[in-house]
C-alpha cells in the first residue's frame, strides 16, 4: 500500500486530462515526474512530426489519449502503486 498524499490525486487528475488533450507532446510525462519520457515523446512529436508530415505527432496524440485514459481509470490506490511507488513509465 502506498502512502496517499493529496496531491498525488490533483496529479492524476491533471496528468489524465493533460495527457487526452496535449498527449502528444508528452505534458503529462512531465506532470508526473519522468522526464525522460516526456522529452522522448516531445522529440518525436516535434522532429519526426515534421520529417512524416505529422504522422508520428498523430500516433503520439493517440498514445497520450490511451494513456490519460488509463490515469483517469484507475483507482487512486491504484494509481499511487503504478506510477509513484513501482515508478512505471510507459502504459
Amino acid at each position: 500500500m502506498a502512502n496517499l498524499n493529496p496531491s498525488h490525486a490533483t496529479k492524476q487528475l491533471l496528468a489524465g486530462y493533460c495527457g487526452i488533450i496535449l498527449g502528444g507532446l508528452g505534458v503529462h510525462k512531465f506532470i508526473l515526474g519522468y522526464s525522460t519520457e516526456g522529452f522522448i515523446m516531445l522529440v518525436i512529436s516535434l522532429v519526426g512530426g515534421y520529417f512524416t508530415y505529422g504522422f508520428t505527432l498523430l500516433i503520439m496524440q493517440l498514445i497520450g489519449l490511451i494513456e490519460g485514459m488509463i490515469y483517469l481509470n484507475k483507482s487512486h490506490n491504484e494509481f499511487v502503486d503504478t506510477y509513484f511507488v513501482n515508478r512505471q513509465g510507459w502504459f
